[in-house]
């Protein structure tokens, strides 16, 4: 199992993996790393990544881009009608006021949310993944801008639910960026140190986010995060609306009349950006055909744009200055700026850094990659399936947070989160009340970049009066989650009943009172404090405390010192009010309350639905691939076939022109039918198709294989019968290298190469006359057989080792003296006796 990081953009998406080696980022099936982030329809096919950019200009209404600013969002919402002028598909409103995306799929109208289209680009992400690693993706992270709200977060969540993925958690982007930075840096201070400040400056596609972020060894905790919807689509807006209206006064064209020229207009403005990033000179910009049959020309210099751009670079420094102000950071605390994001290669934007913070602008990070590495790092730390260090990460709620509820004394609101707040964070609110209420949450007014800062209405059930009619105390958990989502996650009522019991006095023993038995009035002391009670109004935060024992009144000796009262007495007082006092016994119960809230995103059997939609669609989308696969299978046997029998063709000469002819025919039947009728018919019938035809091509590929062959195998048996032949003549010229061989053996052989002799000459006879476009006499199989039978029989024999020569006897290894020792210097012989001893045997050394 592997775990991955998703970092979803508005225009392509990256998908980092961890491994034991590290964090590597993976290519899809078109070997990039970057994966559009586009989703096309073109019949009954549905066409995600790369193959779906690449039909936006053919296939227009149909292939969905951009859609990530409309996740979580209302049609209503002026930047929702601001986005969709631009947009070149159908959208439009749904049954909610929600936001429907208008497409042709399989012949049929079909209207898709937001989150459905980014379910099926997640899809994309999770089959890529799975190419990639060969294994099943269950865990993942995946990333979101820092300005998104309760309801865009909420969104993309149920997106993932929908395609089936597991999701560990929303990781703001610019939290990833600073994870990926300070991970693998080995030279950040102690906690006990001063930290390291760092700036992040992330421009993309659509959106600027500036953040700061302070690094201790193992730990990053974000100070603030600031941001604007400008990115790099900005910038090319501006290029294509100048040109356009230049090839207005210059041509008579108007581009932005026509959707189709202006999209390819857009396209090539962005070219021209990137290249004016490592350009200072004056570049061409030239469009073929573009409107009307119109060749268009023209140029623009880098600093003609950043003119144009003016006031986009002026939002860009606006929001920079925002971040030094609301992280309470000067220049000269920041230890460097770092820049990520396509767009941040622009100079302009690199001055700007440079002169805002004083620093130049640092490219430590992979400017395209570091969001997914991050995701991905995160992922790791949360995943049991992977062991990594840990590294702790504290994000901030980027707007302040408002609750507002209504009780007898009319409408009430307070602040519950402070903007930057530290998240994930949980906090208790207390409140007295007797009958059920609804609270209310909301981003602070005019906080938030929409038009709806509401975060949902939660209904708070049982609540109820005590026994005594009066209110009781609730403890209300507001939470803000890891995923950045702003909810009340549970209600407590705490129930406090009290009791009455009799107390039985112990008489004193010797006329004294033990210490500490709990009896007599300084026994009587009230119940401990509740958590809480010090609380009067309804949503006081508190901060819950253990409740300590009260201390016993001390008794004061000098108390009754000048009274007249004798000891008797005031014993028999004390033992009178004792007998008559009873102990109250307070018990408190803590009721778990029902919170039925009204918030955003989708319910439970909303989400069983689209999932039960996308996995029909995969399956459609399974089942189409192997029906074009069959298609194109059969389009390619035609085109091969008619190729081979044609003249100069492989099977040319092993077909008579007659079939040959029928077959053609039957191709160009074939292919007609493949380019009417035969365009969407279902895979069975490609397949059956595709028998027929190689049935009846069978025959002649068989005997182009046959005849093909036959020369080369005649050839291994003509040389295996000369091999065994010179054998047997080197036999009988005595060479030694077959000595050991028995005569019986060499007849053997010499009677098989004979037969297969015989064999051969009968064989070569038999295909004489006979044309190519015949079946052979004679079977390549059968002449490869006779060869290895041919093999097999002399092998067994020529190849056997010689025997090993016999071991001489142990009176021929001592010199042929039969065992008896050498002759004495006198000539005499001594017959041996025992072992032989050598001389060396027979001597001291000394």
């Amino acid at each position: 199992m592997s775990v991955i990081g998703i970092d979803f953009g508005n225009e392509s998406c990256y998908v980092a993996v961890a491994k034991a080696g590290g964090i590597e980022t993976i290519a899809n099936d078109y070997s990039l790393r970057a994966t559009p982030s586009f989703v096309a329809f073109a019949g009954r096919n549905r066409v995600l990544g790369v193959a779906a950019k690449n039909q936006q200009v053919t296939n227009m209404n149909n292939t969905i881009g951009g859609f990530k600013r409309l996740l979580g969002r209302k049609f209503g919402d002026p930047d929702v009608q601001e986005e969709v002028r631009s947009l070149p598909y159908q959208v439009e409103a749904t049954a909610n006021g929600g936001i429907g995306i208008r497409v042709n799929y399989l012949d049929e109208e079909h209207v898709f949310t937001p989150e459905q289209i980014t379910a099926m680009l997640f899809t994309k992400l999770k089959e890529d993944a799975f190419k990639e690693l060969k294994t099943q993706i269950n865990d993942c992270v995946i990333t979101v801008p820092s300005y998104f709200t309760n309801a865009e977060r909420q969104a993309l969540l149920d997106a993932a639910n929908i395609c089936g993925l597991n999701v560990l958690r929303l990781v703001n982007e610019t939290t990833a960026t600073a994870l990926s930075y300070g991970f693998y840096k080995q030279d950040l201070p102690a906690p006990e140190e001063k930290p390291r400040n760092v700036v992040f400056v992330d421009c993309g596609h659509a959106s600027l986010q500036v953040s700061a972020c302070s690094f201790h060894k193992g730990a990053l905790k974000m100070l603030a995060s600031c941001s604007d919807s400008v990115g790099g689509r900005d910038f090319d807006l501006m290029l294509a609306m100048h040109f356009n209206k230049e090839f207005l006064t210059k041509y008579k064209i108007d581009a932005s009349s026509k959707k189709r020229a202006f999209l390819r207009l857009m396209a090539e403005a962005e070219k021209l950006k990137k290249n004016m990033s490592a350009n200072s000179t004056k570049l061409p910009l030239n469009i073929e055909c573009f409107m009307n049959e119109i060749d268009v020309h023209s140029s623009l210099q880098r600093s003609d744009m950043e003119e144009l751009c003016g006031h986009l670079f002026q939002r860009i420094e606006k929001t920079m200055r925002k971040l030094l102000v609301d992280s309470k950071l000067a220049p000269e605390d920041i230890h460097s700026v770092e820049i990520v994001g396509g767009s941040s290669r622009i100079p302009a934007i690199k001055h700007l850094i440079e002169q805002i913070f004083g620093k130049q602008a640092s490219t430590t990070l992979n400017q395209d990659e570091a969001v997914s590495r991050g995701a991905a790092l995160q992922c790791a730390i949360l995943s049991p399936a992977v062991r990594v260090r840990e590294f702790s990460c504290t994000d901030v709620q980027a707007y302040p947070v408002m609750i507002s509820w209504t009780d007898a004394e009319g409408p009430h609101e307070m602040k519950v989160f402070e903007q930057y707040h530290s998240a994930p964070f949980c906090r208790l609110l207390t409140v007295h009340r007797k009958d059920p209420m609804t609270i209310n949450m909301h981003y602070e007014a005019d906080s938030v970049p929409y038009l709806d800062p509401s975060i949902g209405s939660y209904h708070v059930k049982g609540i109820k009066p005590d026994a005594a009619g009066e209110s009781q105390e609730v403890k209300v958990k507001v939470r803000i989650n890891s995923n950045g989502i702003i909810l009340i996650s549970s209600a407590t009522m705490y129930e406090r009943k009290e009791s009455e019991e009799p107390v039985s006095p112990t008489p004193a023993t010797n006329g004294e009172q033990k210490a500490g038995d709990g009896s007599g009035p300084q026994a009587a002391t009230p119940p401990s404090p509740q958590p809480g009670d010090d609380t009067g109004k309804v949503g006081e935060p508190m901060d819950i405390q253990e409740g300590s024992d009260d201390e016993q009144p001390k008794k004061d000796p000098k108390s009754n010192e000048s009274s007249g009262e004798g000891w008797t007495q005031r014993v028999t007082r004390w033992f009178t009010s004792v007998c008559a006092d009873k102990k109250k016994k307070v018990t408190t119960k803590q009721v778990e309350l029902t919170v039925e809230s009204q918030t955003h995103g989708y319910g439970t059997s909303e989400l069983h639905k689209y999932f039960e939609e996308e996995m029909k669609m995969i399956a459609n989308d399974r089942q189409e691939k192997e029906r074009i696969d069959a298609r194109n299978a059969l389009e390619e046997a035609v085109y091969e076939v008619r190729e081979k029998i044609q003249e100069e063709g492989l099977l040319h000469a092993y077909i008579e022109p007659k079939d040959a002819s029928d077959i053609c025919r039957e191709l160009e039947e074939t292919e007609n039918w493949l380019y009417e009728e035969g365009e969407s018919c279902e895979k069975a019938v490609y397949k059956e198709r595709l028998e027929k035809l190689r049935a009846k091509m069978e025959p002649m590929r068989v005997r182009y294989e046959e005849y093909s062959g036959q020369e080369q195998a005649f050839s291994e048996l003509g040389h295996s019968i000369q091999q065994t032949l010179k054998a047997v003549e080197l036999y009988r010229a005595k060479e030694p290298k077959y000595d050991h061989l028995t005569e019986t053996e060499m007849i053997n052989i010499t009677e098989a190469a004979q037969k297969a002799q015989k064999w051969y000459d009968e064989a070569r006879s038999k295909l004489v006359g006979v044309r190519k476009t015949q079946d052979t006499p004679v079977k390549l199989a059968d002449i490869r057989h006779e060869t290895q039978t041919l093999t097999a029989c002399t092998n067994s024999v020529l190849n056997r080792p010689k025997p090993k020569p016999p071991t001489p006897p142990a009176d021929q290894q001592n010199g042929g003296n039969g065992g008896s020792e050498p002759t004495a210097a006198g000539g005499e012989q001594h017959e041996s006796h025992g072992p032989k001893q050598t001389t060396e045997d027979s001597m001291d050394v000394e």
